[in-house]
């Protein structure tokens, strides 16, 4: 689950919750950018009410949570890091699913996908890192 989309591989990530990394950390740079906790404090993962939970379905509560604190999102672009899987076919669809979640149109989503050229963690295919930077504005 990447982007609140199912990538098809062979292999999959570990997690407390869905191991959405992507949206994690969009879910981290919103709540960041609003000044509050980060997900681990909102849902740690020692608590039993988060296992499995779909990472999009959380991002939907940070998104009420930054509303709550007087924020709204005004774009979100994120970066992928894996040699497997490819990400470029699902982009759009990464982008589509998490658009209605955080409020704004589809082009305010930038997703993009890059490699280590095979070097550390994720070269190495023991994981995927994904960062996040957003753009929030005080509602009235």
């Amino acid at each position: 689950m990447l982007g609140g989309v199912t990538v098809p591989w062979e292999r999959g990530l570990a997690g407390h919750s869905d191991a959405d990394v992507l949206t994690h950390a969009i879910m981290d740079a919103l709540l960041g950018a609003a000044g509050l906790d980060d997900i681990g404090g909102l849902f740690p993962d020692d608590d039993a009410r988060y296992a499995d939970a779909s990472s999009v379905a959380l991002l939907a509560e940070v998104v009420a949570r930054i509303a709550g604190a007087g924020w709204r999102v005004v774009n979100v672009d994120a970066v992928v890091v894996c040699e497997q899987p490819r990400l470029a076919g699902h982009r759009a669809a990464m982008r589509a699913a998490l658009a209605p979640v955080l409020g704004v149109a589809q082009t305010a989503v930038g997703i993009k996908a890059t490699t280590t050229e095979h070097m550390g963690f994720a070269g190495r295919g023991e994981g995927i890192a994904a960062t996040a930077v957003c753009l929030l504005e005080a509602v009235a």
